[in-house]
């Protein structure tokens, strides 16, 4: 179903009943079912999802030229080992999305080991997570691309380092309510990077328009799916979870950008955070917002 910007707006924090959120769950797992189709374990992917990255591959774009030194990508891309400043903007893109990706590709890669198989699952909530996991593993073969289009052939996804892992193996024993908002501030934070990545591709990727375009079609594959994340982890909180949440927003972004030294020269971390503090559905362009789900108390006028 298209989907246009609600009247007048709401914010991503606005209150909802209990109702309306037990609702939303079972409309989003009607939505998540139909648009994606039936579910490959074996895969980890999905079936309607699997035909869309088939037409990017059956249709490469390249790079008219490769990168001026494509060593200082494959030097930096896992760990920034030059000063940042020193390299050039397409690069320093490749690079950031690269740290970006790799991210979730950790935290996914070990939540699916974690999470109940389909057929194994008893709780809805457990199989909409099973359904975003096989998402997020097609979201990395669309990342990769990305790399593809700029003839970066040598990516290899690295594990992350063991305190990092750590930090997510914390993460997941929160309690519940804290958990919640966290999952939510960093699918709102996931969110709102592609909405800036969008705005500095012009710039950035000039002259390179064609490869732009394609970088471009990939990052909205990605974000149609993480604006229904966003959506949905924002219905597992109630009001105590939703206040946490937002004063969680500027610590957390400020922490996950200050690992990654491209971020600060490529955005305006101070305009993220505040966009990701205001998030309000009728400023979402009209293209990611096509066909994205959008729980139905933000339809409501406020």
């Amino acid at each position: 179903m298209a989907l246009t910007a609600p009247p007048g707006g709401r914010s991503i924090f606005s209150p909802a009943t209990v109702r309306e959120r037990a609702e939303n769950f079972e409309n989003y797992w009607v939505y998540l079912r139909h648009r994606d189709g039936e579910l490959l374990e074996a895969e980890r992917a999905l079936a309607n999802k699997q035909p869309v990255l088939a037409r990017f591959q059956e249709h490469p774009v390249r790079s008219r030229r490769p990168l001026a030194a494509p060593e200082r990508f494959y030097r930096n891309y896992v760990t920034m080992r030059d000063d940042p400043r020193t390299l050039d903007r397409t690069t320093l893109l490749l690079t950031f999305l690269y740290k970006f990706a790799r991210h979730e590709w950790v935290g996914i890669s070990a939540a699916w080991d974690a999470t109940p198989t389909l057929a194994d699952s008893e709780h809805l909530t457990d199989k909409i997570s099973r359904y975003h996991l096989a998402e997020e593993f097609g979201h990395m073969r669309l990342f990769h691309e990305m790399f593809e289009t700029f003839r970066l052939d040598r990516v290899e996804w690295v594990p992350l380092p063991n305190w990092v892992k750590q930090v997510y193996s914390v993460f997941t024993r929160m309690p519940p309510a804290l958990m919640s908002s966290a999952a939510f501030v960093t699918e709102l934070m996931g969110f709102t990077v592609y909405l800036h990545l969008d705005k500095i591709l012009d710039e950035t990727l000039a002259d390179e328009p064609e490869a732009r375009e394609r970088v471009r079609g990939l990052l909205h594959e990605i974000a149609v799916d993480e604006l229904g994340h966003v959506g949905l982890r924002r219905n597992y909180m109630g009001p105590v979870g939703r206040r946490v949440a937002k004063r969680m927003v500027r610590p957390m972004f400020h922490a996950f950008f200050h690992s990654m030294p491209e971020a600060s020269l490529l955005f305006d971390i101070r305009r993220m955070v505040k966009d990701a503090e205001g998030f309000d559905y009728a400023t979402i362009p009209p293209e990611m917002l096509r066909g994205a789900w959008v729980p139905s108390y933000f339809w409501r006028r406020p």
